[in-house]
């Protein structure tokens, strides 16, 4: 799976990039189907609190998944989108026909 991690008005952090693409392989090792994640870090500046924001969009066969999370912090957030797209993915799975 090719993985394209982009930040938004933020400095680029390696150890963040690094977490993201662990929680990713984690998803690749389960669904090896999937083709590309696009990962989107933003900070939103006028929000109080969970102003972290993580989206993650996957190409796999059929429509595209995607999932966004708000945190208080980058970890957090993705965590938290990494969960839902692995709901969508076991739906996903579920769907499939073996020929």
């Amino acid at each position: 799976m090719h993985i394209n991690i982009q930040f938004v008005k933020i400095k680029n952090s390696d150890a963040l990039a690094e977490f993201i693409n662990e929680q990713l392989e984690k998803l690749q090792n389960k669904y090896e189907w999937l083709i590309r994640a696009e990962v989107f870090i933003k900070w939103e500046s006028q929000a109080i609190g969970k102003d972290k924001i993580c989206e993650i969009e996957l190409s796999a066969p059929g429509p595209r998944i995607f999932a966004e999370a708000r945190a208080d912090n980058f970890e957090l957030a993705v965590k938290n989108t990494v969960a839902e797209l692995e709901q969508q993915l076991k739906k996903r799975k579920a769907v499939f026909q073996s020929y």
